[in-house]
């Protein structure tokens, strides 16, 4: 069996609550599929480019895996690189052409966390 190069993680809050796990959860059982099949085309195939993952050119350090969901509906999970992880630090639904910025803000706090050693392993 192939092993995985960049194994994913999901970024825990200091109340050991897990955001992105939670997102997931809610999606659709089709729609947590493909996110979780670009996922683990990331974690095997590190590292991957377009389509499915790309970094975030206003934010050091951040990417995003890119998954196009039923009905016409685009998802993004960003995550970081850390300790030979892919940390999987915030999920949603994308309404625009840009990401928007909450969403970046909360994702560079999250990683900021997990850079910083604040977040629970």
């Amino acid at each position: 069996m192939k092993r995985k190069v960049l194994p994913a993680r999901f970024y825990r809050t200091a109340t050991g609550a897990e955001p992105v796990r939670k997102w997931l959860k809610a999606l659709s059982r089709e729609d947590k599929r493909i996110v979780g099949t670009d996922i683990a085309t990331v974690e095997f195939g590190w590292p991957v480019g377009m389509p499915t993952c790309r970094p975030l050119a206003s934010r050091r350090g951040l990417l995003e895996v890119r998954s196009s969901l039923t009905q016409n509906r685009i998802a993004r999970v960003l995550f970081c690189k850390h300790q030979g992880q892919m940390v999987l630090l915030h999920g949603f639904i994308k309404k625009t052409q840009r990401t928007p910025e909450n969403d970046l803000d909360l994702a560079v706090k999250r990683q900021k966390e997990v850079e910083g050693g604040k977040a629970a392993k």
